[in-house]
């Protein structure tokens, strides 16, 4: 089975393909959706539902595993990724994808064994799970 996974941002909307077969997995691609400053909201949101609606088509995933908003002091920098949250979870279900949700604190005690580990650390061990990503 395909999973596409998901980090929502206005700027950076980062995702990894991975496939399972039983317990083994295996690196499919990964790869960012980028949105200009520059560009009007309603044009970065579509930027980055087009960006991932055609990521999805190429590669065929079944179920998507999106991060839950971490909210911020700042709440206008929270509500913006909220925005690019709800493209990503419209662009995921429109796609006919599984859609599950998950605490970036899970995640990463998933994958490191601890939910505070630092990007660096998840990285590290993405790398060992995954040598080809």
């Amino acid at each position: 089975m395909r999973i596409i996974g998901l980090d929502p941002g206005l700027q950076r909307t980062g995702w990894g393909i991975i496939e399972t077969q039983g317990s083994r997995l295996g690196f499919v691609a990964c790869g960012t959706v980028n949105s200009s400053a520059e560009r009007a909201l309603a044009e970065r949101l579509e930027t980055i539902y087009q960006g991932l609606r055609g990521i999805i088509a190429s590669h065929g995933p079944f179920e998507a595993a999106v991060e839950e908003t971490v909210v911020n002091r700042n709440a206008l920098s929270s509500l913006k990724l909220g925005h690019a949250r709800g493209v990503v979870l419209l662009a995921a279900s429109v796609s006919g994808l599984v859609v599950s949700e998950y605490a970036a604190k899970k995640v990463k005690r998933s994958v490191t064994g601890t939910g505070n580990a630092a990007k660096e650390q998840v990285g590290h061990m993405v790398r060992l799970l995954l040598p080809s990503a």
